[in-house]
């Protein structure tokens, strides 16, 4: 059964430029809270169709699940606390936020109703490159976000930055991370901006208007990240992510180790029973089908034993610690040598993987050409 569960929020006070998530702006209340009644409704048939024996992780993501008033919120985590049976001790409750958006009075009710991690999305720390990609918040608003969140009792906090955007240098990047450090946080997740379909971006960039570093000053800003993270003891465990020790995400491992979960809310996947299904992203398809159905799925597929073992293989070496062959065969029934022996040799032999024991992971040269790596595993 799985442990851990994801539920979406889709909503947005606006949406960012590069942002491709399934995410609603709207200042229409009432559709919120038909949105947040749908959302119990399909956690409840979720649970009973296939209950849970233990729920180690929750992940509340988005769109931005802070938008919600406080009202909402405490609506929300009630139906959570109330629903989604067998929460160990320690369960990981992560909720995604926005700088801004989370008042004394909204991040109290969010540590009372059971939230102990919080993941902000800050992205960058220059409010001129903050405008240009669309955010709304600016980097006082950070500081002040992070005060509330202390004052109210969170101390497991996590923010998101993006390095590779329009403008940016890679000396502007390490003022960011300079800032970034000085505020003594336990987790961090670093991404290079990806310019996504149906965002304004995209639409810029086939325009030839959206001016992007160079490729090789993106990868200085990587390797500066690489080696800033370790020089201020946050250790890097997954290709875009650093923590101090004990703070690692242990939702997110749910994903690299592919184990499954349960996705609930618009635009949610699910992986349950080697099935994965897809639930309908738009809000009022979401809301109608919970209404007819009961469960808001659009797609609902088995997975091969060729695709979860792919799965297995690129997930899992996205982690520093890699694979061990010693699960791959208690999973699957077979030796990882019989499935990907020859990929593995050939990596071996440019440099990108190295097997240590039991484990099977990316040197230090394959950790910037992981993408590389992986589509080796793919048939």
């Amino acid at each position: 059964m799985p442990h851990s569960v994801y539920i979406h929020i889709p909503f947005c006070t606006n949406k960012c430029y590069y942002c491709d998530f399934n995410s609603f702006v709207t200042q229409n209340q009432q559709l919120v809270w038909d949105y947040l009644y749908a959302l119990e409704q399909e956690i409840i048939l979720t649970m009973k169709q296939t209950p849970p024996d233990a729920i180690q992780t929750i992940f509340v993501g988005g769109g931005t699940p802070t938008f919600l008033s406080a009202e909402q919120m405490k609506y929300f985590l009630n139906a959570v606390r109330q629903h989604i049976p067998n929460q160990t001790d320690d369960i990981e409750f992560t909720m995604e936020a926005n700088p801004g958006t989370t008042d004394p009075e909204k991040l109290t009710i969010m540590r009372k109703g059971g939230v102990n991690r919080l993941s902000y999305g800050v992205q960058a720390f220059d409010d001129e490159l903050l405008r240009k990609i669309g955010r709304i918040h600016d980097s006082a608003q950070v500081f002040r976000s992070l005060h509330d969140a202390r004052q109210a009792g969170f101390t497991n906090i996590s923010i998101d930055l993006i390095f590779g955007l329009p403008g940016q240098s890679v000396e502007l990047f390490k003022k960011t991370l300079n800032q970034a450090f000085d505020l003594g946080l336990q987790h961090f997740s670093a991404y290079s901006l990806k310019v996504e379909e149906n965002t304004l971006f995209h639409v810029l960039y086939e325009k030839n208007q959206l001016i992007l570093p160079a490729e090789e000053e993106e990868v200085a800003m990587y390797e500066l990240v690489r080696q800033e993270m370790k020089l201020h003891g946050y250790r890097q465990y997954e290709i875009s992510n650093f923590a101090q020790d004990g703070y690692e995400s242990g939702h997110n491992k749910t994903y690299w180790k592919n184990e499954e979960y349960y996705g609930i809310g618009a635009g949610a996947h699910g992986y349950v029973k080697r099935s994965r299904h897809i639930n309908a992203g738009p809000v009022q398809q979401y809301m109608q089908l919970v209404k007819q159905n009961g469960l808001p799925r659009i797609e609902e597929f088995t997975v091969s034993d060729r695709e979860v073992m792919e799965e297995f293989m690129i997930m899992g070496l996205r982690l520093m610690e890699g694979i061990s062959k010693r699960e791959f065969f208690k999973r699957y029934g077979k030796l990882i040598e019989d499935v990907f022996g020859k990929q593995i040799t050939n990596l071996e032999k440019l440099g990108l993987l190295e097997q240590v024991g039991d484990r099977v992971r990316l040197t230090e040269k394959g950790i910037p050409l992981g993408n590389e790596v992986f589509m080796r595993f793919l048939e």
